[in-house]
């Protein structure tokens, strides 16, 4: 059953941005481009056989669910105008200003003209989006709003459609949404994407999800309101309540080999509360009443994930002796933990661009390893894709240094990705490794959870060609040539 809102008209848009932005300026020129794009597609139509405009329109109320400022919403709106219809970038910078036309061209698709196949045009336009949001994050809140709605209307598509967009929401679209740490949209985009692509195992896992919460929710409950009245007792405001892990969370833990009772963040508990101090109090309190399994706990408030995520973790066993993870986190880092990057828009409460893409340039890992990458000669658009995929988009693994900092790398990394990844003459001059306190072989693959030294000496030989051959990450590889051409 869908749980989302859709809507068929402007002033439904209207009054939902004039719930965060009542300014009167504002909602007149969101209420233009909305005429304009409906003018503009107004030929045009869905297979759904809906007018066009629908989609817009919905992709706008997407963003203002995340309280997305003027500028924003207007690209939302306008966003396939220079794809679909005549009007230039121009005249949209004319009409809208400099934000609007270029956000707008940032999701715009590179011209069929351009290519022999379409699936080089693809790559390219999956590149072009890639490097769009380097430069203007917004870029790609307003695709994955775009993606979103696609997604839950992809019914009206032929089969192999719905596979063929599925595959790339899941490979592309879900894990950008990760890295700038919008769960929410990355929760649904995953669930809708497996729906299409194995139709009968989501069938399967949310029939599993269902009864589990039937079976447990009194129990939950119960938790919830304990916890609760023990905190407010104490003089430390909260809210609690009870998550459900999304569908694909799920049928991944179960394709990995899981047993439904080792899925412990399978139903949770979101414990809020006003503070960081606040949040260890609080852990104090839920261990007074449930007993926790020690080796299950995270602090990712001390050690926040690559995408920012906050919160502590600690799964603790509930009273029909399940184990359910208690998650503990502020407001302002349960506002991010869902909307990610775009949850500036919330706590700021108005068109904070600036902020946001400092943010991202300054604390998410994904805007370096992409300028990165970019900035190395790939000679074609696919071999560019797939290193994204490969070393961004794939499964992380989180090691150790010895002074217990967390590191992300990508699945299959070494040792000597691991030192280039610190420091580059750490790499420079490193002469073995030491693993989990055994000597390891430079090539041996790092798995998660593994404590990493670098032995390094002034007379090392410096790194070799074959280490190209022994590494998983494009930041190695430049600094290795780099030294490599030096010599």
């Amino acid at each position: 059953m869908n749980n989302y809102v859709t809507i068929s008209t402007i002033d439904e848009l209207i009054n939902a941005i004039s719930k965060y932005n009542n300014n009167v300026e504002d909602l007149m020129l969101i209420r233009k481009a909305y005429e304009l794009a409906e003018n503009l597609h107004s030929t045009q139509y869905r297979q759904s056989g809906e007018p066009y405009i629908i989609h817009p329109l919905n992709v706008a109320y997407i963003l203002s669910e995340m309280h997305a400022a003027r500028d924003t919403i207007i690209a939302g709106l306008l966003h396939d105008t220079l794809e679909d219809t005549n009007i230039t970038k121009k005249e949209l910078e004319e009409l809208f200003g400099y934000d609007v036309a270029n956000l707008v061209d940032g999701v715009t698709k590179i011209s069929k003209m351009h290519f022999q196949t379409k699936e080089e045009m693809n790559i390219a336009n999956t590149r072009k989006i890639i490097n769009g949001f380097i430069n203007d994050v917004r870029i790609i809140i307003v695709k994955l709003a775009d993606r979103l709605h696609n997604m839950r209307t992809l019914q009206y598509k032929k089969v192999n459609k719905q596979q063929e967009n599925a595959l790339e929401t899941l490979e592309i679209f879900a894990p950008m949404a990760y890295f700038i740490g919008a769960y929410k949209v990355k929760g649904e985009l995953e669930d809708l994407s497996l729906k299409y692509l194995k139709p009968d195992e989501y069938k399967m896992v949310e029939e599993i999800r269902n009864k589990a919460v039937e079976r447990h929710s009194d129990a939950l409950n119960e938790m919830t309101q304990n916890i609760s009245d023990l905190l407010t007792k104490n003089y430390v405001y909260n809210e609690v309540f009870m998550r459900v892990k999304n569908i694909y969370g799920i049928y991944k833990r179960l394709s990995e080999g899981a047993k439904i009772p080792d899925i412990h963040d399978l139903l949770a508990l979101k414990i809020m509360v006003d503070e960081v101090m606040a949040c260890y109090m609080a852990l104090g309190y839920v261990h007074s009443i449930y007993h926790p399994t020690n080796d299950l706990f995270k602090d990712y408030i001390c050690n926040p994930k690559i995408n920012k995520y906050q919160s502590l973790h600690s799964t603790i066993i509930g009273p029909d002796g399940r184990l359910v993870q208690a998650q503990i986190r502020t407001f302002d880092m349960n506002l991010y933990d869902t909307y990610g990057l775009s949850a500036y828009w919330y706590i700021n409460n108005g068109d904070t661009r600036k902020n946001m893409q400092e943010e991202f340039k300054k604390d998410y890992a994904l805007y370096d390893s992409l300028k990165e990458m970019n900035s190395i000669y790939f000679k074609d658009n696919d071999a560019f894709v797939r290193q994204v995929k490969g070393e961004l988009f794939n499964d992380k693994i989180f090691v150790y240094t010895i002074n217990g900092d967390m590191i992300d790398l990508p699945n299959g990394s070494t040792p000597i990705d691991f030192a280039y990844k610190l420091h580059t003459e750490l790499g420079n001059t490193m002469v073995s490794a030491i693993v989990n306190d055994l000597k390891v072989p430079l090539n041996a693959k790092l798995e998660n959870g593994d404590r990493v030294k670098i032995i390094t000496s002034n007379l090392a030989d410096g790194p070799q060609v074959e280490w190209l051959n022994m590494i998983n990450t494009t930041h190695a590889k430049k600094k290795i040539k780099e030294y490599l051409r030096k010599k």
